[in-house]
């Protein structure tokens, strides 16, 4: 979720679900080693529980990374090893290290030595020509080995060539039935299944056979999906979130950012789905489409957008 799911969309997030652990985009050790830490890794408190998700290959700055990481007050530590791009690959990390189980083993050793919160990975089913279960079962055991206890798994192979970003998230054929294998294969790992799940029936579903649901894309262009989550999947007593209530919270925080200087397309870009399938919500996209990226647009264009809906603040 590269650019997608920055501080402004995971703490929107937030008012649609407590329970649920929201993961930060994918950042390079690079960035945080040899850029500006602060400008990456800073969110609201209002975003607990949240995990980094790290991006890299050298067990000792994946190590500093995850301790500064920690000290930021991040809730776990993920290594991503799922990511194809092309990008990802030239820099060795991503669904590239799935054919160096060993080194990213030790990644997880050298991570687990730095920090007391949970590192965690997530990874594909296989790569390119590896077929069936075995590498993917291989993998897992050679990582777990190091103490990861937590793998989150996308249920599509990646190809590291010939496929685009966006095509290894359709092309590839989805194969719950590997990560369900996972899960009866190392029930004492915690396994997580990621890849075109839609909606919380399709969690629900999946809850039968895995410890936990990772839903990336369908959430963020729909994500009032996320308001049963809470009581659905959590057996939470309180009332699911009232769309009004979170959106003038919203507002809240669009106004405070804005009055910091953070431009408004940055915060209004999130949220295009908010309203998926309801009268106005096109009317509602396309005002903050069009009005909000314009350098001095005002939260007013918010405020404008919010009354196509039907909601007044």
């Amino acid at each position: 979720m590269l650019d997608w799911t920055d501080r402004h969309a995971r703490y929107f997030f937030r008012l649609l679900t407590r329970k649920t652990l929201l993961y930060s985009e994918m950042v390079t050790t690079g960035a945080i080693l040899y850029g500006d830490p602060e400008r990456h890794l800073a969110f609201n408190s209002a975003e607990h529980p949240v995990a980094l998700q790290l991006g890299g290959s050298d067990p000792r700055e994946l190590a500093e990374c995850s301790r500064i990481g920690a000290q930021f007050g991040y809730d776990e530590i993920n290594l991503n090893v799922g990511c194809p791009s092309d990008r990802v690959q030239s820099g060795r990390f991503g669904a590239c290290l799935m054919a160096e189980p060993q080194l990213v083993a030790e990644c997880v050793a050298a991570m687990r030595e730095a920090v007391t919160v949970p590192v965690t990975i997530k990874s594909r089913i296989g790569i390119d020509h590896q077929e069936g279960y075995e590498p993917l079962a291989s993998f897992v055991e050679q990582v777990s080995a190091a103490g990861c206890e937590v793998f989150i798994v996308h249920a599509r192979k990646a190809w590291l060539s010939g496929l685009s970003p966006k095509e290894n998230r359709e092309i590839p054929p989805l194969r719950y039935e590997l990560v369900h294998q996972l899960k009866q294969d190392f029930p004492h790992l915690t396994i997580i299944i990621n890849g075109g799940l839609r909606n919380l029936d399709e969690a629900e579903v999946q809850l039968a056979q895995v410890d936990g649901v990772m839903i990336g894309r369908a959430a963020y262009e729909n994500p009032f999906l996320l308001c049963e989550a809470d009581r659905r999947l959590y057996g939470s007593p309180l009332p699911d979130p009232d769309p009004r209530a979170v959106m003038r919270t919203w507002m809240d925080y669009v106004q405070a950012e804005w009055d910091k200087g953070t431009p408004l397309h940055a915060m209004t870009r999130h949220i295009l789905g908010a309203f998926h399938g309801q009268p106005g919500a096109r009317a509602f996209r396309r005002l903050l489409s069009e009005q909000a990226p314009p350098k001095g647009s005002t939260p007013e264009v918010l405020r404008k957008a919010l009354q196509q809906v039907g909601i007044e603040l």
